[in-house]
């Protein structure tokens, strides 16, 4: 135990002495990806195939460091409470100062450890714990003391560092703790006899070649981060879902899902070897993306969400949806492309009949470009005003396309259903439309 608190202290004095982020305080998150990601509204969609209102969801950031995704949160949630937490003192206070800077009033932020979430007295519709947890001696007790405070229906997004995709860092800070640079909190003399270090180096050394990245060498929080982080461990697919389970909670999604598709890998999934064939089938959720990371150990993190057990209903495929449900569906934009910046785009595309680029918008999506017809955007342009049911946007595409281009006849209502269904099934794939059944709601 001595060991685990020591620990925990050497982490809180290194964010004390170097809060992280170091992004100055006057910086505001306007990228439309980076917001996306910090909106508790896919995260439930996933879930639940229903579109939360953000108004009134309390929110908490733990380990807010300097409050930088504090802020994105508060941007990304209209109406959200936040409330931050951090091991480091000074780190919660640049965090208040920052959303303060930006006008946001319904914040607090606490020095408190994640192990000490009940003593909040809160509970929260959605805990963001990004790039925290896998600093924890113990990931499972972290996640539970989180699901301590969920709500029933509240979610849970956390990241662990891959074992495998980070091993070259982790033999880095193994070097560097042989060489005493981390016996006491890492400050510059520390950074600057790392630098020295590997440019030491031959180029052709191996951490070196895996490690050292030039562009970067002159920025202090890169080393700190890397190098010289105190706390951090590795973990792989099998340790997270058994810390998942451990908690007593469930996994929903890997937050980049779709970057984590395994039959991506092969040149032809439609013609695998037949022993692969035969198996991949029969995997479960576990075993597919701990194949997929022993193939392809691409990603830093393991990004994922998580829950409460047997929150949610099954979900039922929108292609499976009977002509009853999609008379009670409702059409969404996703948070990124509800912006007037995108507005302006699709009205100028419409005007000039070319085609808008939807896919620098969204962070979900496999395609890159990935372009929109222009009549579909015509299509889609009341939901800047606010959600549309199914059947309004059936008489919109009965002003948008009023002739069959090929018969030149009058197009029916039930016509103009039928050729906007799979439309609406496309952009929903790709999470351009978020589509949600009032019947399922009800």
């Amino acid at each position: 135990m001595e060991k685990q608190l020591s620990d925990i202290e050497k982490i809180r004095q290194q964010f004390d002495a170097a809060p992280y982020p170091r992004i100055p305080l006057d910086q505001y998150p306007n990228d439309m990806k980076y917001l996306t990601l910090h909106s508790i509204t896919m995260a439930y969609y996933l879930r639940d195939q229903e579109v939360v209102d953000t108004e009134g969801k309390v929110i908490l950031d733990a380990g807010c460091g300097s409050g930088f995704k504090s802020l994105a949160l508060a941007v990304a949630n209209p109406g959200a409470k936040i409330v931050g937490i951090d091991l480091s003192e000074e780190s919660t206070k640049l965090a208040q100062q920052r959303l303060q800077h930006h006008g946001f009033e319904n914040v607090e932020f606490h020095a408190l450890s994640i192990y000490d979430l009940t003593k909040l007295g809160m509970e929260f519709d959605y805990i963001h714990c990004d790039e925290t947890l896998y600093l924890l001696p113990d990931i499972t007790a972290g996640l539970q003391s989180m699901k301590a405070v969920l709500k029933p229906k509240g979610m849970i997004r956390a990241n662990l560092h891959s074992a495998i995709q980070r091993y070259n860092y982790f033999r880095a800070q193994k070097f560097f703790k042989l060489m005493g640079f981390m016996d006491d909190t890492p400050g510059q003399l520390e950074i600057d006899q790392v630098k020295e270090t590997m440019k030491a180096l031959r180029n052709d050394i191996n951490l070196k070649t895996t490690t050292w990245r030039p562009e970067l060498e002159d920025k202090e929080e890169w080393y700190l981060a890397n190098y010289l982080l105190q706390g951090d461990r590795g973990y792989t697919i099998p340790e997270m879902f058994a810390a998942i389970r451990g908690a007593g909670l469930e996994f929903v999604s890997m937050v980049n899902w779709h970057k984590w598709e395994l039959l991506d890998l092969f040149q032809d999934p439609d013609n695998l070897p037949a022993s692969l064939g035969m198996t991949l089938p029969e995997l479960s959720e576990e075993e597919r993306l701990h194949l997929f990371e022993l193939l392809q150990p691409a990603y830093r993190l393991l990004d994922f969400w998580c829950g409460h057990p047997n929150v949610a209903a099954p979900i039922v495929p929108t292609r499976e949806w009977t002509d009853q449900d999609w008379q009670t569906v409702i059409v969404h934009l996703p948070p990124s492309l509800s912006v007037s910046q995108v507005k302006e785009e699709m009205l100028t595309c419409i005007t000039e009949i070319r085609l808008p680029e939807i896919s620098k918008y969204l962070p979900f999506i496999k395609e890159s470009p990935l372009l929109m017809d222009s009549t579909v955007a015509a299509l889609i342009l009341p939901l800047f005003d606010g959600p549309q049911s199914m059947p309004s946007l059936v008489q919109r595409w009965l002003q948008v396309r009023p002739i069959d281009p090929v018969t030149l006849e009058p197009v029916s209502e039930a016509q103009a259903f039928e050729a906007i269904k799979p439309m609406l099934i496309t952009l929903e794939q790709f999470k351009m439309l978020l589509l949600e059944r009032r019947s399922r709601k009800d």
